[in-house]
């Protein structure tokens, strides 16, 4: 049974959909089957593993038409990657007009959770890239998780906004999902020769204690090139810092469960 961790921060520009793909791809490399779910109609997450949006909009088989799916059949939405062991929904651009698809429904933040329910029991790890926004989408992803993954960037203005997405995630919790918890806090684009990155990381631990990983995701070119190719960065690079910070990340997810 899929472990279901949402990726979310509603600050842009954090390393959120690169966690995502990293986390997933180092997960899979490990043994492990794991699906990821591009709920940000930016479709980054998608591209970033090298999927044709424009095909899979074209088949109709984006988290869009899943979410407008009647007919409940869910494997064909499915889209296995070119890398092991790693599935993909992926995104659509119409995912922006969702909400006035359900206009009047009281029930729409549960709509992932319904699906993910079905499908939950195939895979060891489910991701669910959300929109850098709370919207929809985001108490969607919210909701059907067992966990969030906030990553932080390691920059001056890295607490702004963190109130406000932990008060979100307590007010989901006591509305829609009372066993979500905080999987964990990332620092990302973190750079070692700088005194500003350090005092952000004991900012972030100060505040936040025994959430924050003890992998900091550092700071390298490799990463901000690899999805151009759509490739994750443990395939594009076996030898940047950014393969060795995912995998020690994905063992302090294993080692969370």
């Amino acid at each position: 049974m899929a472990k279901v961790i949402a990726v979310t921060n509603q600050k842009g520009g954090v390393g959120k959909t690169t966690t995502t793909i990293n986390l997933g791809s180092t997960l899979s490399a490990f043994g492990k089957k794991v699906l990821i779910i591009d709920i940000d109609s930016q479709g980054n997450a998608t591209q970033g593993l090298g999927v044709d949006k424009l095909m899979l909009e074209k088949k109709k088989i984006t988290t869009y038409d899943l979410f407008l799916d009647d007919k409940k059949e869910y494997d064909k939405y499915i889209y296995k990657t070119s890398f092991d062991n790693l599935y993909i929904i992926g995104s659509s651009q119409n995912l922006v007009g969702l909400d006035l698809d359900y206009i009047g429904d009281m029930q729409k933040e549960k709509i992932l959770k319904s699906i993910i329910k079905k499908i939950k029991k195939d895979y060891d790890y489910i991701l669910i890239d959300c929109p850098p926004s709370l919207n929809t989408m985001t108490l969607n992803g919210m909701t059907a998780a067992d966990s969030v993954l906030i990553p932080v960037q390691s920059e001056f203005y890295a607490l702004e906004g963190m109130t406000q997405l932990l008060n979100s995630v307590q007010l989901c919790k006591k509305h829609l999902n009372p066993k979500l918890k905080i999987e964990g806090i990332l620092i990302t684009m973190y750079s070692s020769n700088t005194n500003l990155s350090e005092s952000v990381r004991q900012e972030v631990k100060k505040y936040f204690g025994k959430y924050v990983y003890k992998t900091v995701i550092r700071r390298n070119i490799a990463i901000a090139e690899a999805p151009s190719y759509g490739i994750p960065i443990n395939y594009y690079d076996k030898n940047a810092y950014g393969t060795f910070d995912y995998k020690k990340l994905a063992r302090e997810v294993i080692e969370n469960e």
